[in-house]
């Protein structure tokens, strides 16, 4: 037979399948998920088990970690000695566990995440809370199950006399499963469960009236009922912990803020590294010193802050950005009937109190065995003492110990058990004394005996001694709640103020799309003229906008797409410096332009609008709060169909009239109200009907009749003309005439189309930039005031190689 023909064929799916279902049980049965019963993983179990039986409970000296590992390790736990102490090591931490079930001695770490010394230097016995846990463990009320390698027993659960699985909480990553129950105050949960054996049918909200959410070790502040809710209901819930801070005046009118307790999980010494780098990072305005002041009297972290800061701005802006304040996820899973189970907290509870049924009626079984055992001895002795004198005259006639016990049983009636004992029978026991407490001690015994039977015959008496012994544990060990507990989760709001320096700055931004923020000291320094602000060759400054450090930038593209742009976030530069290309700074496509900037401070102001005019004549009104965004990439600001192109935004009160100019120079005024308010990314309603190859070149706002209508075509020829001559029409018309155009062999062309219009209500500088890189200044005051369809006057001298790239009002 060939080697091949002893193999199998198997196939990988199988094989991995059935291999991987095997370690996913193990892992959650036996290692990472807890047993409802007594809230505990197998490594705890055996820990606790380990040092009870090796005797190294609370009355007793202090014992070393490592003997207790190699105990587990040998007895019951075949794996790591790390994974065993680092389990002792937590259950010893009193800022992760309600109640320690480990007392240790020497250094077993602290809330900065320093790790415990090795297991070599440190020593440990159980705490008296974890005394309860094992209490009654010898009187058969658990089941015991053969260790691996079937040397020793190790028990399947503990008898746990208070709820464990609450009081101290647990987490834990399985194959599939995991869980995160947090812990709850020891009072609460006795309270609860004696309620609920009270009232089987209590519901859940009169059960909140008791347990009132989790109780950390650390403290804290707890916001979201709901979410407590939640996971008392279905076992998953999210709550924020929130840390308990201060803030204290110092001298000289200064502030700080002190914390004194820190959410649970929270590593301290990270928490306090995060803050000091916020500091140094100058993310926020205004702290001055980060120190960590915990000792002996708790903890305690100071941020020391500058004068005139704002303290709860900046405390705001910390509870954001650092753990200061976290979100905690109930995830309530436990093993039960040895399968994991999502639980509510009346199920966990449900559970728990069978447990306690079991363990009770296992220990009133054991205890009746012994007790009617010890009555039936009694019986024996007290009858032997009632005629001593044929007793021992029966032992005296026996050959040996056997044949005095065999005649016991024959002439008396004894049993087996009560001749033994007659046999052992001390002289002392004779006295007249000892005789009347036998008789004492059989009474007793005849009274527990009834006491037991009552309550394995009744389940009333039986939840009556499940109720009295947790009441006493709650009496004992029951400590005040240490985590605030707050309904609403409370909503922060960090101001810009917090984390800017408010400060009056320009920003510019060139034909070309070069951008810079500069001080308004640097701009005083360069000479403090517009005119001499650092530009490429043939660039020219399109935006100048006075603005402050705070407020932000609204840039929108002829694509409908718009940006926001906090002003801090502009790269600083000089005056006379030509700044950074804008695709540096917003990811905007090389393809597209921007038509405007609009600086803002909020969006809240439900009177201010954003209209829209695109180059095919559609005009659109939103709500400014609309385009309140928290986003940097481009966003939807306008709809356009193909071809168009959005040519001006304008940030309006929504009282004015809206004058748009067309290319062939025709015009309509109408009022703004005419185009209904509608959603961000709506395509517009028509606001002039144009010829097929007219478009819109300009958009003006008109309040009132004062003020002239300027237009200029690309020839350079320019007119005024009165606004009173613009009636209101209706939106979407044709519109009338604003500027003829001259036509013929033999007359001076005044041009083919409008390039620009202005409203003029008191003189100002026009700038016209031309293709050949000179710059034309002339006044508005230059151009003559004539009728609405005159030709106009030559005021920019266009050569024949040359033309106009744009014309704009002088900043």
């Amino acid at each position: 037979m060939s080697i091949l023909e002893q193999f199998l064929p198997a196939f990988l799916e199988e094989i991995v399948g059935d291999r991987f279902g095997r370690y996913s049980k193990y892992i959650i049965q036996d290692r990472a998920i807890p047993d409802v019963r007594d809230g505990l993983k197998p490594v705890q179990r055996r820990i606790l088990y380990a040092m009870y039986d090796a005797g190294n409970t609370p009355d007793k000296p202090y014992r070393k970690s490592a003997k207790t590992v190699g105990d587990v390790m040998g007895n019951y736990h075949p794996h790591g000695d790390s994974s065993i102490y680092e389990g002792m090591v937590r259950m010893a931490q009193p800022w992760k566990m309600g109640h320690v079930l480990i007392d240790g001695h020497g250094n077993w770490g602290s809330q900065d995440d320093d790790p415990a010394a090795a297991m070599r230097y440190t020593e440990a016995r159980l705490s008296e809370i974890a005394m309860e846990l094992l209490r009654d463990i010898e009187k058969r009320t658990v089941q015991f199950k053969d260790n691996f390698d079937n040397t020793t027993k190790e028990p399947v659960v503990l008898p746990s006399r208070y709820p464990n699985l609450l009081v101290n909480g647990v987490s834990g990553i399985s194959s599939g499963f995991a869980t995160e129950i947090p812990t709850h105050n020891l009072r609460e949960v006795i309270d609860a469960c004696i309620a609920l054996i009270d009232r089987p049918d209590i519901t859940l909200e009169e059960l909140m009236g008791i347990i009132k959410g989790p109780d950390f070790p650390t403290g804290g502040i707890i916001m979201g009922e709901d979410g407590i809710r939640e996971a008392y209901q279905t076992g998953k819930g999210r709550i924020h912990i929130r840390a308990k801070t201060a803030i204290e005046d110092m001298r000289g009118g200064r502030q700080q803020i002190v914390i004194t307790e820190i959410p649970y999980q929270v590593v301290k010494s990270r928490l306090v590294t995060a803050m000091e780098n916020i500091r140094l990072e100058k993310k926020v305005e205004g702290i001055a010193e980060v120190r960590d002041e915990s000792g002996r009297n708790g903890l305690r972290i100071v941020i020391e802050l500058k004068k005139e800061a704002d303290a709860q701005g900046i405390l705001a802006y910390l509870l954001k950005k650092t753990d200061l304040q976290v979100t905690y996820n109930f995830n309530m899973v436990a093993i039960v009937n040895k399968h994991p189970r999502q639980l509510g907290i009346k199920d966990i509870l449900e559970a728990y109190i069978e447990h306690q049924k079991e363990v009770v009626t296992f220990r009133s079984q054991y205890e009746l065995e012994k007790a009617e055992d010890r009555a039936h001895v009694l019986e024996g002795l007290v009858k032997a003492l009632n005629i001593l004198d044929e007793v021992i005259a029966c032992i005296k006639a026996s050959k040996n110990r056997q044949d005095a016990q065999n005649n016991l049983v024959a002439q008396f009636g004894f049993s087996e058990r009560q001749a033994d004992a007659i046999l052992v029978l001390q002289l002392y026991r004779l006295t007249n004394l000892e005789i009347h407490s036998l008789e004492k001690e059989l009474k007793d015994v005849e009274k527990t005996i009834a006491y037991l039977r009552g309550i394995l015959g009744s389940i009333k008496k039986l939840l009556g001694v499940i109720k009295e012994e947790m009441g006493e544990i709650r009496t004992k060990y029951g400590i005040d709640r240490r985590s605030e507990l707050q309904g609403e989760v409370e909503e922060l709001k960090v101001g810009l103020e917090v984390m800017v320096t408010s400060e009056d700055v320009f920003v510019t931004l060139s034909n070309e799309g070069y951008v810079k923020r500069t001080s308004k000291l640097s701009f005083t320094r360069s000479g403090g003229e517009m005119e001499s602000t650092g530009v490429k060759e043939g660039d020219f400054m399109r935006f100048l906008l006075d603005v402050n450090t705070i407020e932000s930038l609204l840039i929108f593209t002829k694509r409908g797409q718009y940006y926001l742009l906090p002003v801090h976030q502009v790269p600083e530069y000089k005056w006379k410096e030509n700044g950074t290309a804008i695709v540096n700074v917003i990811p905007i496509a090389k393809e597209d332009r921007i038509v405007n900037v609009i600086p803002l401070k909020n969006f809240d102001d439900p009177t201010k609008s954003l209209v829209f005019v695109t180059r095919k004549g559609q005009v659109k009104r939103t709500e400014l709060k609309e385009y309140m965004t928290n986003r940097s990439i481009g966003i939807v600001a306008c709809k356009l169909s193909d071809q168009d192109e959005v040519i001006h935004v304008h940030l309006s009160d929504n009282t004015k009239e809206i004058l748009l100019v067309t290319k062939q120079g025709m015009s309509i005024r109408f009022r703004e109200e005419e185009v209904n308010p509608m959603g961000r990314a709506a395509a517009g309603v028509r606001g002039i009907q144009l010829k097929d190859d007219d478009e819109v070149i300009a958009a003006e706002w008109i309040y009132g009749d004062e003020g002239e209508v300027l237009v200029i075509s690309d020839l350079g020829y320019a007119k005024r003309s009165l606004v009173v001559d613009y009636p209101i029409q209706g939106r979407g018309g044709k519109g009338i005439l604003t500027f003829e155009f001259k036509e013929g062999k033999r007359v001076r062309p005044n041009g083919s189309m409008l390039i620009r219009t202005f409203i003029v209500k008191m003189d100002y500088i026009i700038t016209a930039i031309m293709a050949s890189g000179e710059r034309i200044r002339f006044s508005t005051e230059t151009a003559p005031l004539e009728d609405r369809k005159a030709p106009g006057r030559q005021l920019i001298t266009v050569g024949k190689t040359d033309s106009i790239v744009d014309v704009l009002r002088a900043p």
